[in-house]
């Protein structure tokens, strides 16, 4: 993980999500996520899959676990760029209760 992935605009923070979303890089992503959402005062995060290739249940936790931190603070979370794939896995899971999945 880089700097580069993630962008603080307001109380906006946009993640560049990985080509692979899963159990071995999930911690650390939901580390530095939070730690941003903490010390940064984010409201809202915008998960941008538009270079992920692949993902497995890691990655509906990631979104779950912030969903959680940010509600408390009347924050959303928003999925974007997801292909077919990942937004099969994304309402497969039913998790578009919590989270905003835009349209393409």
């Amino acid at each position: 993980m880089n700097e580069e992935q993630f962008k603080v605009i307001e109380d906006y923070l946009c993640v560049k999500m990985p080509r692979e979303v899963d159990h071995h890089n999930a911690g650390n992503l939901s580390k530095k996520v939070d730690e941003f959402i903490y010390a940064k005062k984010i409201n809202h995060v915008v998960f941008d899959f538009e270079g992920t290739e692949f993902m497995d249940s890691s990655g509906i936790g990631i979104l779950a676990g912030r969903y959680k931190k940010v509600q408390c603070f009347q924050g959303k979370v928003y999925v974007i760029n997801a292909d077919k794939q990942i937004r099969r896995i994304l309402l497969l899971s039913g998790i578009q209760k919590y989270v905003v999945i835009m349209k393409e």
